[in-house]
Order: structure tokens, then sequence, then C-alpha cells
């Protein structure tokens, strides 16, 4: 059961949350997790379901479940205690844990939020502030990758589209076959953002994309900002934390964020904003949800928004622990899933006659494997008709995308027959996947191929009949 030494909840107090902070006292190693031990960890999975979808929701050892759930009964069983006692020195421990695992410069720097989209929230919050003050000017522009988020492309248009910004988006191609071809795109797309003077006043960048699934070379794109006079840098890293390796001062960002229920372990929801000391803004930014901490520094103000459940951000250090269990830590368990995820997305493409959609070195964790042409994925919509088809027919859960941005004279887009490939699976190793899982899913769509399945057969009536 994890505690808060008494002299470090002594020091800290309810309100003060910030400021210099020795790194976390390390606990004491556990033997190597066995095989036997992860299935008992993540037992709690529907056993009937091939799950190869780690992206989307990530998942929570029973370990830290059961650490949650005491502090879950700790504020139940008497929340006044909770909240002047132990909630902030929880807090603390838990920024303190991120600080030193992604290499900040100071506790003060990470704040807790649930999500990158929370995050995204809070810097686009002060971008738009900023042109209703007229800190920025009408036009000034925005640039965001075409392959952002859907709720942060949303949120940028919300707030800062709406407050006078202009947006340019980096129309980045897929499937892509090096990094080269995404820096020569941000290059156009940022001449375009500059062009007739405008001053680029934030740039979104994704570390890596969800859907289609691509590791960016952000380090690259931020040089590149800096050397064009971008005035700020947000990097959104949903997926990063647990996939790549994350060394914020490295990196460069003025802000920087990633989920922690992703792919290192925690339960939903947390998520972790970094924000690079010394910079005027990190005095600016606030939470969109203002409570009594309001001015108190976004890590206080993100620390309490309200009666809810914090309990996910309290056991980060418990979800570095399970993480310690692995034979070689983060790194060691990183490197296995890169190293599977693209094993089965090459067997797939083999059995299908596909492709990945990127080289090895351009995926983290996961993948996309072309799917077979005959299926006739021609719309957003068939690709969640046929992701539903294979939940409820085949019990396999695995997220579809259709690609519109087709390159007809795009050989590597072309599958074995030398037709185009408009629909891609993305697949996830995480530590509780096993081969037979994939095996399923390979078998499923040639189930589906061999008896001349398309998309068009799902479609509503009055659609055919259309198209008859």
């Amino acid at each position: 059961m994890a505690s808060i030494p008494p002299d470090e909840a002594a020091e800290n107090g309810h309100r003060n949350g910030n400021g210099p902070s020795p790194p976390p006292a390390k606990r004491p190693r556990a033997a190597l997790i066995t095989a036997s031990e992860i299935r008992d960890e993540f037992a709690h999975h529907d056993p009937a379901v091939a799950r190869v979808n780690n992206g989307s929701f990530g998942c929570c050892p029973a370990s830290v479940l059961e650490e949650q759930g005491h502090w879950q009964r700790l504020f139940l069983a008497q929340p006044d205690a909770f909240y002047f006692d132990s909630l902030q020195p929880g807090l603390r421990r838990s920024r303190a844990a991120v600080a030193a695992l992604v290499n900040a410069g100071d506790v003060s720097e990470i704040s807790l939020v649930d999500n990158a989209t929370t995050a995204a929230a809070i810097v686009l919050q002060h971008a738009a502030w900023s042109f209703a003050e007229g800190h920025f000017a009408r036009g000034d522009a925005v640039l965001m990758l075409h392959y952002a988020y859907g709720a942060v492309k949303k949120s940028i248009h919300a707030y800062v589209a709406r407050a006078g910004a202009t947006v340019v988006e980096v129309p980045l191609p897929f499937p892509v076959a090096s990094s080269d071809a995404i820096i020569a795109e941000f290059h156009a797309a940022l001449a375009v953002a500059k062009a007739g003077g405008r001053r680029v006043r934030l740039a979104v960048i994704d570390h890596i994309t969800s859907m289609p699934s691509v590791v960016i070379p952000v380090k690259e794109l931020i040089a590149i900002c800096r050397q064009e006079g971008v005035d700020k840098v947000f990097v959104d890293a949903a997926h990063s934390i647990g996939q790549v390796p994350v060394d914020v001062r490295d990196i460069g960002a003025d802000f920087y964020t990633s989920n922690l229920h992703k792919w290192f372990f925690c339960p939903p929801a947390v998520a972790f904003l970094h924000t690079r000391k010394g910079g005027p803004m990190a005095s600016q930014l606030h939470h969109p949800v203002v409570s009594h901490e309001y001015g108190n520094g976004l890590p206080m103000e993100s620390g309490w928004i309200g009666t809810r459940d914090y309990s996910a951000q309290i056991v980060i250090p418990e979800a570095i622990d399970f993480v310690n269990r692995f034979e070689g830590g983060i790194e060691g368990i990183r490197n296995r899933n890169h190293e599977k995820v693209i094993e089965m997305g090459r067997m797939l493409a083999d059995a299908w006659g596909t492709f990945l959609g990127s080289p090895p070195e351009m995926c983290g964790s996961m993948v996309m494997v072309g799917m077979p042409n005959c299926l006739g994925i021609e719309s957003d919509a068939d690709a969640m008709r046929v992701r539903t088809i294979l939940r409820k027919d085949f019990k396999v859960e695995v997220p579809i995308y259709y690609n519109i941005r087709r390159i007809e004279e795009q050989e590597m887009a072309k599958d074995n027959n030398g037709d185009l490939v408009t629909g891609y699976v993305r697949i996830s190793h995480q530590v509780y996947n096993v081969n037979e899982e994939y095996e399923r899913l390979r078998d499923a769509v040639s189930k589906l191929v061999a008896e001349g399945f398309t998309s068009s057969k799902l479609w509503p009536s009055e659609k055919q009949e259309t198209l008859a």
C-alpha cells in the first residue's frame, strides 16, 4: 500500500504544489514479472475478444487498479481528511515521478490533467485570449498537421479560428516512405502560413499521429519552427510515452502533453502537460475549468477542479513500479512491443497481399496494415461498418482507417494485384497480447474476402437502390 512520507506531506501541505523537488525516492525493485503474472494482471480483459487496439483506450494492470481502489476508498471514508491531508501531496508525488520520467527541469513544469485533449484546450484557450486581447493580430496563423487528432482539430477551430486565426494544415502523405516526405510538406505549409508577412503564432505537431498512425520527426519539425520564427510549439503526444523515448528538454517544445493511460498502464484518465519553465506564458496558462485554485499556477489549478475522482492521477508511481517489473523497464517494453507489432503487421500484410503504411522506423507499438481492395472500403462509414462486423461477428477489436487522400500514381499504395488500397487496420501490441489474436484478425478478413464480402453490401437499402 502506497503512503505519503509524513515529512513530505507536512512540507507541501495543501497549497504548496510547486518548487524544486528532489528525485522521487527509489522504490524496492520487485522480481521480474512472469508470463503467468502478466496474464493475471490483465485477467479482467474480456477473454473472448482479440483486443489488438490498445491505442484507443490503453490498459491498466490489476495491481495498479487495486492501489487506485485504496485511494478511492480513502476519499469515500473521510473526504475532508483526504482533501486537506492527502490529495495535494499525492498529486505532487505523481508530478515528481513524471518530471523524472520525462527529464523535466523542475516539478513545477508538470501539470496533471485528464487527457491530451484537455491539455490542448489549455494551450489553445491561451492562444484564443491572445487574439481576443490584441496580442495577436487577426489573421495571424496557427499551423497543424492534416492528421492531427480529430478532437484537437475541432479545438483549434473552436478556440483560435473563432478568435481570428488563419488555420493552415500540413498535408501529410500516406502511405509514407520516409521522414523526409513529412519534413518537405511541413516546409511547404509553413511557407503558406507565412505568406504576405503573416506571423505564425503556434504550431501544433503530433509526436505520433492517431489515424493513420505514424511517428513524426518532431525534433526536426521543432527545429524548423525555431529557424522560421514560429512563436510557440505545442506537441500533442497523446500516444508517445510508453511507445517512444520522451525527453522534453531534448525535444524542446514549449508545451508537450502525453496520456499516461494509453501506453503507460495508468487507469483512465490521466495525462501530463509539460510547460517550459521561465517563459512568460507559464504563468498565463489556466485550466478551462475554473475553481478555487485559479491564479495559483496551472499545476495547482489542475490539481483541484472541483469534487471528482483524482485517484488515477495519484497512482502514477504504482504504474512505474509495474513497468519496472519488466526486463529493461519501459525501454524494454517499448522495444519488444515495436518488434512484435512489426512482425504481426508483416504477417497480416503477407496474408492479405498488401503492405505496411510506413517503414518500421516510423512506427512505435502501432502499425498500419493495408486491407484487401476487394473489401470496397470507400468511406469512413464503410470503415466503421467493417470494424463493427469484426467486433460482433469475429470478436476482434481493431480500428479501421479509410484513406481519402489517394495518390493514384503512388505504387506503394497498391496491393499485390495492382489495386489501390483504401482501407487500413491499425494494430497495437502491448504486453498482454499474443500471436493468436492477430491470427484471428488475419483469418477473419481472409474469410470475408473468400466469401465475396464488399462494404456495399452493408449500405442502407436506399443507397443501394440509387447506385443500382
